[in-house]
């Protein structure tokens, strides 16, 4: 399946909104600073979908390649750096990546600079679907594809599967009521405030869309967990490679 213009449209999209426009806030949502209740209750919610799809992974991970796709500040690819992957941690936002090896901690760093191989993270900022960054044991994608239609999000699964052994676990962003109310409120706001467009899709659309899809012929749809945190509405989902 190809990637469709949407696709390249939305990406652009994406990476102006973090480079340029939401820096500073998501510098401080992502850190220890105080924030306000709505942003704290965000905060908390992404912590629990990152303790969850990190879950999902072995605890021990040493000699396994993974892949942090749209890794933000970098939180999970520490996590999974610790337990012994050899991370890849990818996003369009150069200024997050940036800020990700700003706070990188000082013994990850100490094992990136001996060499790297297992409890490394090497950082870069490009598309998370560059064939040139290599073949995975593992994906996480978290909160990256959730500015993508059904389509586009089959497509990026369909791509990363290809390069991909074992597993594969991301977020999307559930059709519900309480969503769409949300979305709706967001369109209210300053225009320079606004995140790129969420694309809600149907669970049940996507479950179709993934046992139809001839790329992924061998994967089976595991584990599945929803988290609902005041603005932070997401759905963790668990490929496995069968």
């Amino acid at each position: 399946m190809g990637l469709a213009s949407s696709y390249q449209q939305r990406r652009g999209q994406i990476e102006t909104y973090f480079d340029r426009t939401a820096v500073q806030a998501w510098a401080r949502l992502t850190s220890d600073a105080p924030v306000s209740g709505v942003r704290a209750k965000v905060r908390a919610g992404r912590d629990e979908m990152r303790s969850t799809l990190l879950g999902w992974l072995p605890a021990d991970l040493t000699g396994r390649r993974l892949l942090d796709a749209g890794c933000g500040t970098g939180a999970l690819a520490v996590e999974a750096a610790r337990r012994g992957a050899e991370v890849v941690a990818i996003d369009l936002s150069s200024t997050l990546v940036d800020l990700a090896r700003e706070r990188l901690p000082a013994d990850i760093a100490e094992r990136n600079r001996a060499g790297g191989g297992s409890g490394t993270i090497d950082f870069r900022s490009g598309d998370m679907l560059d064939p040139a960054l290599g073949s995975f044991d593992h994906v996480v994608g978290m909160d990256s594809v959730i500015h993508y239609d059904n389509d586009d999000v089959i497509s990026v699964l369909a791509a990363l599967a290809e390069r991909t052994s074992t597993s594969m676990v991301f977020t999307f962003a559930p059709r519900t009521p309480l969503l769409t109310v949300l979305i709706g409120v967001g369109k209210l706001f300053p225009r320079g405030d606004r995140s790129p467009m969420i694309e809600p899709v149907s669970e049940r659309r996507l479950r179709r869309a993934v046992a139809n899809e001839p790329s992924l012929d061998r994967w089976q749809i595991g584990r599945t967990r929803r988290i609902s945190r005041s603005f932070y509405i997401s759905q963790a989902m668990e490929l496995v490679r069968a």
